[in-house]
């Protein structure tokens, strides 16, 4: 049994529920605090999307704006939701363990067990489904990520206490409203929530508990305790100042300004841009500049993970100068993911380069 500290802050401002986890990362990184589960949610609404991905592609900006819904871009991947106070979030940040699984699909089974026995305590027959999530009856019940920072590895998700399933797919970026219908009733369908699986919300404290009891299950005793100074320092300093700027929530629009200014047009000859969309168990979204049959400029996002999550940055880096052949696109991105020691759960090399390929030919 290994004794970690509990930090059951209750609802926090949508910066605070979203990213403080990152703040006692750093602490534990540098050694100012223990591993630590972290129990909150949001007071208040606001839309989200993963590391990787593109906000005015998958977010109706304009609307969340009218409506004062801030937009926060994680550091961890996965896809774009709505979040509210009916979220019960658990944050894990680990750093050296003897428990902690180094492999970030272990990872996730392992850390899921504390969430799955919490739903199970009520009732729901809740179960693990690779990569990231927990269903229940085939519904998905709790969206999850992971990533690192720094040294440490980090996982957070949710227990859904209950969903607004109209305001959920009106924060989407769609094609048109009748769209935007067929996404709210996919959703209805395939998504649930305690209120859906009960017929009522648990008290958050039931909740709470059951969580806690989850965590000593799986040989984790916590021990109750306070965010430091230190903690609230890194907060205000470094985390909140990043997260809320205009370079870290558009980072793909300021990496490649020049390339996303355009799509899928020819400029001159041999010089095109592309994009392309391709599905593993995760999405992954080529666009790219090409000039003679080499690659130019590329950006990839997409909902997918990627660990560490920065490491997409220098895999665009390696493939600029890369001719359009299958083999010596499999051979550089088999290279890079050698070499760098890289995870990407639900995506191998060979959906990167399918997914070039197949811009590359639009």
């Amino acid at each position: 049994m290994e004794r970690w500290r509990l930090l059951d802050l209750g609802g926090l401002e949508p910066y605070g529920a979203q990213t403080l986890y990152e703040a006692v990362a750093l602490a534990v990184d540098r050694g100012r605090s223990p591993n630590t589960i972290i129990l909150c949610y949001p007071k208040d609404r606001y839309v989200c999307v993963g590391y990787h991905q593109e906000v005015e592609k998958e977010i109706d900006t304009e609307y969340c704006k009218t409506y004062g819904l801030p937009i926060i871009r994680r550091t961890v991947g996965g896809g774009a939701t709505y979040l509210d106070n009916g979220q019960q979030f658990y944050q894990v940040v680990a750093g050296k363990s003897s428990i902690v699984p180094a492999r970030v699909d272990d990872f996730f089974r392992f850390f899921l067990k504390p969430p799955i026995f919490t739903y199970q305590q009520f009732g729901v027959p809740a179960e693990y489904k690779p990569i990231n999530d927990i269903v229940s009856n085939g519904k998905k019940i709790s969206g999850n990520g992971a990533g690192k920072i720094e040294s440490v590895s980090v996982l957070i998700g949710n227990i859904i206490l209950d969903i607004d399933f109209d305001l959920m797919a009106r924060v989407l970026k769609v094609p048109d409203e009748k769209f935007r219908d067929k996404i709210a009733k996919s959703m209805r369908e395939w998504v649930s929530s305690l209120k859906k699986e009960l017929g009522y919300i648990p008290e958050r404290r039931k909740i709470i508990d059951h969580l806690i009891e989850g965590y000593k299950k799986i040989g984790i005793e916590l021990v109750s305790d306070n965010l430091s100074e230190y903690e609230e320092k890194i907060f205000s300093e470094e985390i909140k100042p990043r997260h809320t700027s205009n370079e870290w929530l558009y980072m793909p629009q300021y990496r490649h300004q020049e390339l996303t200014s355009i799509r899928t047009v020819k400029i001159k000859g041999n010089v095109k841009v592309v994009e392309a969309d391709h599905k593993a168990k995760k999405m992954i979204r080529i666009t790219m500049e090409i000039a003679n049959e080499t690659i130019k400029d590329i950006l990839i996002s997409g909902d997918f993970f990627m660990i560490p999550e920065d490491a997409s940055h220098k895999l665009e880096s390696a493939l600029i100068g890369t001719s359009l052949d299958r083999n010596e696109l499999l051979r550089k991105i088999q290279n890079f993911y050698d070499q760098t020691s890289i995870e990407t759960s639900g995506v191998d090399p060979i959906d990167f380069v399918d997914v070039i390929m197949k811009a590359a030919s639009a």
